[in-house]
Order: structure tokens, then C-alpha cells, then sequence
């Protein structure tokens, strides 16, 4: 069952990457052409690239390479979803000592958190699902 939580989590990524592209690639048709553009191996066909976006497998990895590179990505934030610098869960991050830059919350910051937890669970869900994608964005995407 890890296996399986593992092609999901990565097929994440690629749709993920995928979005970001310059070159937006909505099909398994075109995600596998841009793809054989790119690799040196045999060509990949429309069917190994549908499994890439339906997590039924995962490429190997001399193709998550291809991928990363072509899609500006570190390799091992696509194969293992690793960033430069990982984000700690929040308990974590509760638990650790304050490091030297720690800054207190402002008013500011106090108020959107009370206004966050007024809000339905969806609606919390998505919150969490932006600010999460400005972090990673931050994490993997840097000037």
C-alpha cells in the first residue's frame, strides 16, 4: 500500500510541475511528446505517461531526471517530494525552540488566524491548500 501512496503522491507533483510549465500540457498525448522531445532513452508512449497521471506507476528514475529538468524542478523534490529546505509539520515547529529570527505574531497575523478558524472546514481546506502552494512555490521555485 506505501507503493501506491507513493505514485500518487508523485503523480501530485508532476500535475503540480506540469501547472507551472511555460508549456502547458493538459493531455497524456502531449505530456508523453514533450517528454520523447527531451529524453535520450526509448520513447515513452501515450500509455506510460496516462499511468504517470493516474499514479498507476512511476517513471524511472533517468525519466523523473528528464522530467525535473525539463520542468525546472529539483529531481529529488519530483521523485521523493524533497525540497531544498523541508517544511517540519506544525507540531514540530511548536516544539522546537524559538530560533534567533523568531518574531512574535503580530495583531494582524492574531486576527487572520481568529477569522481562519471561524471559517467552514472546506473553506479551511482551501487556505491551507494556498499557503501551501506559496511555500512550496518559495521552497522550489527561487529567483
Amino acid at each position: 500500500m506505501p507503493q501506491l501512496d507513493e505514485k500518487q503522491a508523485f503523480t501530485a507533483r508532476l500535475k503540480q510541475a506540469l501547472k507551472r510549465s511555460p508549456k502547458k500540457v493538459a493531455t497524456a498525448t502531449e505530456l508523453a511528446l514533450q517528454f520523447n522531445l527531451r529524453y535520450k532513452g526509448e520513447a515513452v508512449s501515450q500509455q506510460a505517461a496516462q499511468k504517470w497521471l493516474t499514479g498507476k506507476s512511476r517513471p524511472t528514475p533517468d525519466k523523473i531526471e528528464t522530467l525535473a529538468n525539463w520542468l525546472n524542478v529539483p529531481v529529488q523534490w519530483l521523485r521523493y517530494g524533497i525540497g531544498e529546505k523541508t517544511l517540519l509539520p506544525a507540531t514540530e515547529m511548536r516544539a522546537r525552540e524559538p530560533s534567533p529570527g523568531f518574531e512574535p505574531l503580530t495583531e494582524e497575523e492574531i486576527t487572520l488566524v481568529q477569522r481562519i478558524r471561524g471559517l467552514s472546514a472546506h473553506r479551511k481546506y482551501l487556505i491551507t491548500e494556498i499557503v501551501e502552494q506559496f511555500a512550496l512555490e518559495r521552497e522550489i521555485w527561487r529567483p
